[in-house]
């Protein structure tokens, strides 16, 4: 079987899923090419309105693969780093870690728009303790998201955290006793009712909102605001409002 693969769940609902599961799902060459090649699909699917990125019950990705990137020299060890296939991603994406979320694990969960996990949970950056640092995001989303503190201290360190001291620090939406993939799931089917093309300007404008000012925030905003009055999707959500019924949205 492959080392990632989709599921379809559900009506609008993907699954992509981390599969190699004799190393707790480590990250190698062909994790990232084809974890490439499915979100590409993925974002070109119009069937497709939000996503789960998990792995299995006792891992969600515990870091690079050690063994082949101990083999690499510079230029491949950036080639490897390269991809942006989650944070570019339109549609939301939801991660479900069960078990580890290490190293390039842990930045892929930061990459998603929310983050499940369940009490058994791991999360960390042990780069340090190989001679490295984070190679794809967590130097920098990790301090926009726990704080430069909480994030020095992780990056410094190595340590791992449990998911109760990562929801306290913000870097986990949810914490679910036993597997937490249903719950991501309930959610992904929640969000996969409402408007997709507001669910994808509100992903646009907060993640473009991070990296500049509050003003230049607003008027991103603003702008966005202004194009869902052009929807069939507006006029749908306030025609069922002022009708007391369920919208029915399309997606245009």
């Amino acid at each position: 079987m492959s080392v990632v693969f989709v599921e379809r769940p559900s009506p609008h609902v993907a699954v992509v899923r981390f599969n190699r599961p004799d190393v707790r799902n480590a990250l190698n060459t062909e994790v990232r090419r084809l974890l490439h090649g499915h979100f590409a699909q993925l974002a070109d699917d119009p069937e497709v309105r939000c996503v789960v990125l998990t792995g299995n019950e006792q891992a969600f990705a515990a870091g690079a693969d050690i063994q082949e990137q101990a083999g690499r020299d510079v230029v491949g060890a950036i080639e490897a780093y390269t991809t942006r296939a989650v944070m570019d991603f339109p549609k939301p994406v939801i991660a479900a870690v069960n078990g580890f979320a290490l190293g390039g694990g842990c930045e892929f969960a930061m990459q998603c728009d929310i983050i499940i996990a369940n009490d058994k949970a791991k999360f960390g950056q042990p780069e340090i303790k190989l001679g490295l640092i984070p190679g794809a995001g967590g130097t920098q989303r990790l301090p926009r998201t726990v704080g430069k503190y909480n994030a020095m201290y992780l990056l410094l360190t190595g340590a791992f955290i449990n998911a109760n001291d990562a929801h306290r620090m913000g870097l986990v939406s949810e914490v679910v006793p036993g597997n937490c993939e249903p719950r991501a799931l309930e959610i992904a089917a929640q969000i996969a009712t409402l408007a997709p093309l507001a669910a994808q300007q509100i992903k646009e404008v907060v993640n473009a909102g991070l990296d500049t000012s509050l003003d230049v925030g607003l008027k991103l905003e603003r702008r966005g605001y202004q194009l869902m009055f052009g929807t069939a999707d507006m006029r749908e959500g306030v025609k069922a409002f002022t009708e007391k019924r369920t919208a029915a949205f399309a997606g245009k």
